[in-house]
């Protein structure tokens, strides 16, 4: 029997999972969560075998959750990554189902996912389990296995921490911090940036929209435009207008033209959602 954490900040996805994994008796879910403090905090009381952890999520990722079990020296469970979002040519792991299954959960993924987690908890293998870890944070990261294999070892944070969690912005003599999980959506005017917030501000930004790209996550925000960038857990739906170009609607109402050279980026969003 193997003690289970699944965390998801959508409740319907966690109500999902929850209702799948109980087709396994051996499988015993001990805590559901809806964010990355209540995982960390999850995982410390309970000590799962198992943990079910999205990627995508506001505030704290599934790959900043890795990074605060490793700075606090907790026990690693087995993971297995879950995300609606096919970003980074996951076809790749189809040869290696363990530790990753893409929304909406398919029946067979899971099955092979849970039957490789059991096997690799039976073998007890602790060196395997950090190279499949290894392999699956190496896929989605771009880093190499072996410099994760090599954090591990050296009980250093498994994820580089590339992006900033804030942007600061100069104006009139004032500096204001902008959280970039609150950004909803970016586009150029001229040779300044106009980021849309979440609480309906507009915040004008002094830098080019390739420097801008660099410092966002691209698991959090595509290119849809030359001068737009999306946060992508704003994008509601992608429509096709009748002179056959593309937008977005946003959860705000708002509307982003899609141009036909980033179209094809787009639509990797909402493959397999």
């Amino acid at each position: 029997m193997l003690n289970v954490v699944v965390v998801d900040d959508e409740p319907l996805a966690r109500k999902g999972m929850l209702y799948r994994l109980g087709d396994y008796k051996n499988l015993k879910v001990v805590a559901e969560c809806g964010n990355g403090k209540e995982a960390l905090e999850a995982i410390a009381k309970h000590q799962p075998e198992l943990v079910f952890l999205d990627v995508e999520m506001p505030g704290m990722d599934g790959f900043a959750v890795l990074e605060q079990l490793q700075n606090q020296q907790l026990p690693m469970p087995y993971i297995i990554f879950v995300t609606a979002y096919d970003h980074y040519a996951l076809a790749a792991f189809d040869v290696n189902a363990i530790d990753y299954v893409l929304k909406p959960v398919e029946a067979g993924r899971l099955k092979a996912a849970i039957d490789k987690a059991l096997k690799a908890f039976e073998s007890r293998d602790d060196q395997k389990h950090k190279s499949q870890l290894a392999e699956v944070v190496s896929r989605l990261t771009g880093d190499a296995a072996e410099t994760i294999l090599e954090r591990l070892s050296n009980e250093e944070p498994v994820v580089d921490s590339r992006y900033p969690d804030a942007i600061s912005i100069k104006d009139s003599g004032e500096i204001t911090r902008v959280m970039v999980i609150d950004i909803d959506w970016v586009d150029a005017a001229g040779d300044y940036m106009c980021i849309h917030t979440r609480d309906g501000q507009t915040h004008i930004l002094r830098k080019t929209m390739k420097e801008l790209e660099q410092e966002l996550d691209p698991r959090l925000f595509v290119r849809v435009h030359r001068s737009a960038i999306v946060n992508v857990n704003t994008i509601v739906k992608l429509q096709m207008l009748p002179n056959g170009e593309h937008q977005l609607m946003l959860s705000n109402d708002q509307t982003v033209k899609v141009s036909r050279s980033y179209k094809d980026r787009v639509k990797q969003v909402f493959k397999g959602a």
